[in-house]
Formats: structure tokens, C-alpha cells, sequence
């Protein structure tokens, strides 16, 4: 089963897959697709104010190319990536743990300490390509915190079943849940 949408002016079919029996979720995956990364990435660039932030930051591994792509469209010169598991490179890193729907059990984000320290004071617009629970997004808020900058806007391409009813985030297009049967949940 697949869910059609119209994402950033381009036609998509979501798979359908199950959370539990009765849930389900559109898989959206910018991986592989350079056209849709390209065309997400400036649309959400539309959504926010040149000079209202200093940097962009994201969770790994699906937001990759689309902050990336963000990046090179805007002219940053840098952004920054809370990593899942610390790094050699990475001594004394942040650390947060956080509970996605799209993740068994809790994950752990890292955040090296040379980029925390980047953040500080700065203004930051977190990432991600899907809010639902909005588990990822907490997350990233608290790095920022922790690193002394502040966040500024929260973003993605979609928010997914109650995360469009949300007043502190924007995003290109609703998602809805999903039933058994592929119906959405209202």
C-alpha cells in the first residue's frame, strides 16, 4: 500500500508501513531522490527569514541531505549534524536521549563539544523531514540548550497525524496516520 502526496510541487507515493497492528505511517524517505531533496530543501528555505538564524542543525540520518542541500542553496557555510552514537573525533560530546516513533526503544544524540561550542549564543533552526511525536525535535532543543545557543524555528517537510496542529513548528504538508486497511486516520 502506498500513500499519493504532492510534496514541494512533486508527486509521491509513501509506502505504508506498520508502526503496531493497527497503526500505520507514510514512509518518507529523501534518500535517493536528489529531486526531491533539491525542491524540499528551498521550499523549506522559503519558510524562514535569511537573517533570522545563524545556523541549521538536524538529527542523523534522514535529514542529512536535506540540510545539507539547505546549506548549499542558503550559502552556509556550515551546519550541523547531532550524531547517534559518539565519535572518535568527538571528545566530551553533548548527550541527549530521545524516543522516536520510527525507532525502537530510545535513541542517543551527540553533539561534539567543538560544535557545541559553535552554538553558543547562536541562533539555531532545527530540522528534520518528519515531526510526529515531535521526540527528535525535543531532542535537538535540549542539545541547543545544553550548547547555550538558542532555537529560533522548528521545521520539516512534514508533521505527520497531531504534530499539524502544532503552533511552534512549520512544515510543507500534513501527514496523516494510518489505519490497517491504508485508510487515514482522521
Amino acid at each position: 500500500m502506498t500513500y499519493p502526496m504532492n510534496i514541494a510541487g512533486l508527486r509521491r507515493e509513501l509506502p505504508l508501513c506498520a508502526v503496531s497492528e493497527e497503526l500505520y505511517i507514510g514512509a518518507f524517505i529523501c534518500f535517493g531522490d536528489a529531486e526531491l531533496t533539491v525542491a524540499c530543501a528551498r521550499d523549506l528555505l522559503n519558510l524562514l527569514t535569511p537573517d533570522s538564524y545563524d545556523y541549521l542543525l538536524t538529527a542523523e540520518a534522514k535529514s542529512i541531505p536535506l540540510i545539507h542541500e539547505m546549506a548549499r542553496q542558503s550559502g552556509a557555510d556550515k551546519y550541523f549534524i547531532a550524531r547517534k552514537k559518539p565519535k572518535v573525533y568527538m571528545p566530551n560530546p553533548l548527550h541527549v536521549q530521545v524516543k522516536s516513533i520510527t525507532t525502537a526503544g530510545t535513541q542517543d544524540l551527540y553533539l561534539s563539544r567543538e560544535d557545541a561550542n559553535l552554538l553558543q549564543g547562536k541562533r539555531v533552526v532545527l530540522i528534520d523531514d518528519v515531526i510526529s511525536t515531535g521526540g527528535s525535535i525535543a531532542a535537538l532543543e535540549e542539545l541547543v540548550a545544553l550548547a547555550g545557543g538558542t532555537v529560533v524555528e522548528r521545521i520539516a517537510v512534514l508533521a505527520e497525524g497531531d504534530a499539524a496542529d502544532r503552533s511552534d513548528i512549520k512544515y510543507l504538508e500534513k501527514l496523516p496516520l494510518f489505519r490497517a486497511d491504508g485508510t487515514p486516520i482522521a
